[in-house]
């Protein structure tokens, strides 16, 4: 069956012998002294993919899957955050917690990107900051969902109607690759593009709150005519396809760090858990999903704030390297004002942010692998109502730097 591929290529890499074995670890792609590396596309039959597979300059070829927004939990329940219908300054949540309210760096001479459905670059929160804005969905540069935008707001935004909404507020530059649809759907090709072309760009920090959408590549696969078992293994396939891709890639990005300072990469765990249901309902968690699953990558997950401590918020998926506040986050509303969002899309921006101050607090001579060594050390599990696991929270709390 012929089925549209992605091709991740590079002027210097060893080639696999199959689309599904491993690529090889950072170290290694930096000892080859990689000058390029480029995205293709390409309509290809299964010989076909193992003929490309073989080439040496072929980093990893995968099929294209859907990819899906995280989609925030717009409802703020009293069992998510009892407090949520206080008084209190909003940024006593967000960047209170995570302590960018005390520390001296703001992200000053930090550029950080953000990949999701685009900006309000007109919004007040971006007043003065320089937006690179590139579109990989073909719709146009804009924001015709408001995710990208309320994302954005969490990392860079400045203040709003005397609401600080930003954890790096001092942030210059940003680049806003527009990867989602205006309905939060996209293609893993449009990542993949989305991601090197931030790394081109200089970007220090990249922000995904993205998820592979395996239920929906099952129902393509279902439209197709083909039973749901058959389509369910092709589906796995696939996944497994992509997820050597992703890997290769942010390898590819995490080597440049040998000649050039890198990329920290942060991603979305995901919302699909469902930790408080109650019966007849049965309460589950699932594992972070691909791009945050990928290695190299930050997996971040969500909490939620009792009266008794913080606690994982329900949504948030297992597996995550660091956890941030992610339920009833103020931040910038497409088309103007604030509004708040929950989910582990808005915990991704709230590290992304944190990531920029560590650059600051390193300066221009720092590496990536010193900023996510940071970010992992100075997290703390303190101020949860139970002793947390590190299968919810990970390290703990991203916390900002506090000292120069």
């Amino acid at each position: 069956m012929v089925r549209e591929h992605s091709i991740l290529r590079t002027a210097r890499a060893r080639g696999t012998r199959g689309p599904f074995e491993a690529f090889p670890r950072s170290e290694q792609i930096a000892e080859e002294s990689i000058v390029e590396v480029s995205v293709e596309r390409a309509r290809l039959s299964d010989r076909e993919v193992t003929e490309v597979a073989a080439d040496p300059s072929v980093a990893a070829v995968t099929p294209t899957m859907p990819i899906k927004l995280i989609k925030p939990r717009l409802e703020v329940t009293p069992e998510m955050d009892p407090d949520a219908m206080e008084t209190t300054s909003p940024e006593v949540w967000g960047i209170g917690v995570v302590k960018a309210d005390i520390s001296p760096f703001d992200g000053a001479g930090v550029t950080v990107a953000v990949l999701d459905t685009g900006i309000d670059s007109q919004h007040p929160a971006f007043a003065g900051v320089n937006l690179v804005e590139q579109d990989f969905t073909s719709t146009g540069n804009g924001d015709d969902n408001g995710h990208g935008t309320h994302c954005a707001g969490t990392i860079f935004g400045r203040d709003v109607s005397g609401h600080r909404i930003g954890v790096a507020r001092g942030v210059p530059r940003a680049l806003i690759g527009k990867v989602l649809t205006a309905s939060g759907g996209g293609r893993s090709d449009w990542i993949l593009e989305a991601v090197l072309w931030a790394a081109r760009e200089g970007a220090h920090v990249i922000s995904m709150s993205i998820g592979l959408d395996f239920p929906g590549a099952v129902a393509d696969l279902v439209s197709e005519g083909l039973p749901v078992e058959a389509a369910s293994s092709i589906a796995l396939e696939h996944y497994r396809a992509n997820v050597r891709a992703f890997d290769a890639l942010l390898a590819l990005v995490r080597a440049r760090g040998a000649f050039e300072p890198g990329t920290v990469i942060v991603a979305a765990a995901g919302n699909e858990s469902a930790r408080d249901a109650r019966p007849p309902q049965i309460a589950y968690r699932v594992a972070a999903s691909l791009p945050a699953a990928a290695t190299g990558a930050i997996a971040v997950g969500a909490i939620a704030r009792r009266p008794t401590g913080f606690v994982p918020a329900p949504f948030s998926n297992t597996h995550p390297q660091l956890c941030a506040p992610g339920v009833g986050v103020l931040s910038a509303a497409r088309g103007g004002g604030l509004v708040e969002m929950s989910g582990t899309s808005m915990a991704t921006p709230h590290v992304a942010g944190i990531a920029a101050l560590w650059w600051q607090r390193m300066g221009p001579s720092a590496r990536e692998p010193a900023i996510t060594a940071n970010l992992l050390a100075s997290a703390r599990r303190g101020g949860f109502a139970t002793v947390p696991d590190p299968a919810d929270v990970g390290m703990g709390i991203v916390t900002a730097p506090l000292h120069r």
